[in-house]
């Protein structure tokens, strides 16, 4: 089996509803989409993160990585990761829309292998240690604290038992308005609260040791990702866990979020860390440090987060799964089944071989820009 060709979409829809977080408002979805087909006319799907650009990933998987690709054997999956990382680490390119493009390719690769050997991708990646997931509803965006309580509630309803929330408005507003979360949905719901790296370094150590008589469970990214040693400063001096790892790209990336700042739990993108090839390696290293993982969905379509249920299954250190329930066309409307569906708070692994979802070529259509 060769590889005969690549080809890659970019995906925007509006939304109905604007995803608010700190310092940003959402209106609409990206996605850039990898097809690889093989000779035997197999295709695997992936998806490279976009967060804005989709054209420059675009550009990069057609003009510098298909060249290297046609020809060569898919089942040699970790070969050609090296191949692609291998061509653009020496002109700098180590993150970033590069290292994006490699892991829609990557997720592509093992699509198709699976698909060729019959097999789910999370058999190839040694097995179910989890058939359902236990997912956490992500996120409560920022909103009124009446209409927050008003969602919260109804998230208890459809059977969550942990619910992120997103705040970075300032101290004691975001205080106040978690104060409001706790009370909303009560004592035995599990909370997390995510800054999106809102904050500073010392605001961030004033909303922490305020947050102890909430009980959260963790508090993420309150500072930018390159803080390393801030999030050390966190993690040494507050009683929660603070957590990060979504803007982090492969195992170099974890290694210092790891040693240097300390982070006891890591969120891993498996859309932007370098694909399944390379978040494995992320998972082992963790594990090797006693740290757990909890993958990040996030603003994604529906391969990514199905390549992330694949991934997750397979984790001897998983913590819990991100499912991101707020409305997403990319993620509900290109699919044949909806497979991705959550239910009381679980996500059934997927059974069918590769990612074990079927796109709908002419849903996919209107999306495409």
């Amino acid at each position: 089996m060769k590889i005969s060709d690549v080809r890659v979409y970019t995906l925007t829809c509006p939304l109905k509803r604007p995803w608010r977080i700190a310092g940003l408002t959402m209106s609409q979805m990206m996605a850039t989409l990898v097809e690889v087909e093989s000779d035997s006319g197999l295709v695997g799907y992936g998806e490279a993160l976009t967060r804005s650009g989709p054209g420059v990933t675009r550009e990069v998987v057609q003009a510098i990585l298909k060249p290297m690709l046609i020809g060569a054997d898919p089942l040699e999956v970790d070969v050609l990761w090296e191949r692609m990382f291998s061509t653009m680490m020496p002109r700098g390119h180590w993150k970033g829309f590069m290292i994006e493009a490699i892991s829609g390719i990557d997720i592509a690769l093992w699509d198709l292998i699976g698909k060729a050997l019959d097999k789910p991708v999370s058999t190839l990646l040694g097995g179910l240690h989890y058939r359902k997931l236990e997912a956490y509803a992500s996120s409560v965006m920022i909103m009124d604290a009446v209409d927050m309580i008003g969602e919260a509630e109804s998230l208890v309803d459809q059977g969550y038992r942990k619910i992120k929330f997103k705040i970075g408005r300032g101290v004691e507003e975001d205080f106040r308005y978690l104060e409001a979360a706790r009370a909303a949905v009560g004592p035995d719901i599990g909370i997390m609260a995510d800054i999106n790296c809102g904050y500073s370094l010392e605001s961030a150590l004033r909303l922490g040791a305020m947050l102890p008589s909430l009980n959260l469970l963790w508090l993420e990214e309150p500072i930018p990702p390159q803080d390393l040693d801030g999030y050390a400063r966190l993690n040494e001096a507050l009683s929660l866990p603070v957590v990060a790892g979504e803007s982090e790209f492969t195992r170099w990336g974890f290694r210092d979020l790891i040693l240097r700042g300390k982070v006891p739990v890591i969120q891993p993108d498996i859309a932007r860390c370098g694909g399944f090839t390379e978040a494995r390696k992320i998972a082992a290293l963790a594990s090797a440090h006693g740290v757990s993982v909890a993958p990040h969905t996030g603003a994604s379509g529906a391969v990514s987060i199905a390549a992330a249920v694949h991934f997750s299954a397979s984790l001897s250190n998983l913590c819990i799964f991100e499912h991101m329930y707020p409305e997403n066309p990319l993620r509900e409307d290109i699919l044949k089944e909806p497979v991705l569906d959550c239910q009381n708070g679980f996500i059934v692994v997927p059974t069918g071989p590769g990612l074990g979802i079927e796109i709908d070529p002419r849903k996919l259509e209107k999306y495409m820009s």
